[in-house]
């Protein structure tokens, strides 16, 4: 099936995890190595505004391509990602409807990994950030709110979108 991310994805056949994974094995080393140079602060400020501005930007380049109203454009992006992460996530919906989609990941693959690592910071701008970006290159018309993460210890991802009347 095509998505709005295919052009995005690289290899249709690796799943999603594993692309990630494929990051990691370059960023963390790469990472590890700016810390010892230029301290933990430092490095991780750079890289995580380097990696802030690469999501934001291929995410408006989506969103620009996908023609249609906000909330359908949010639609479209957010149900392919889910679609790729779907299989490496467990989640529990509370509230799906007109005006809402409120929903809690109980298990995600994406923290267990970035936590073994010792690396959930990262794992968060590469894993967790890009639901903001997805949000923000869809329009005003949906907005998100979580408070916690799987990734920094939390029992659960806490995902609280919110559209705006028709």
């Amino acid at each position: 099936m095509t998505g709005v991310l295919d052009d995005y994805m690289v290899d249709p056949e690796l799943s999603f995890l594993d692309k990630t994974r494929i990051q990691a094995q370059v960023l963390v080393p790469v990472l590890r190595a700016l810390r010892a140079e230029l301290g933990k602060d430092k490095a991780d400020a750079i890289v995580k505004q380097a990696l802030r501005d690469w999501s934001k930007e291929v995410f408006a380049a989506i969103g620009e391509g996908v023609e249609a109203p906000p909330r359908r454009k949010w639609a479209a992006m957010q149900g392919h990602m889910n679609e790729l992460s779907g299989p490496s996530v467990e989640f529990e919906t509370h509230r799906k409807d007109r005006e809402a989609f409120e929903f809690d990941v109980t298990r995600c693959r994406f923290a267990e990994f970035f936590r073994a690592l010792d690396e959930p910071e990262l794992g968060a701008v590469l894993a967790c950030q890009t639901d903001f970006d997805i949000v923000a290159a869809s329009g005003e018309d949906v907005s998100l709110e979580r408070h916690q993460t799987l990734m920094q210890g939390a029992p659960s991802c806490t995902f609280r979108y919110r559209f705006a009347p028709r």
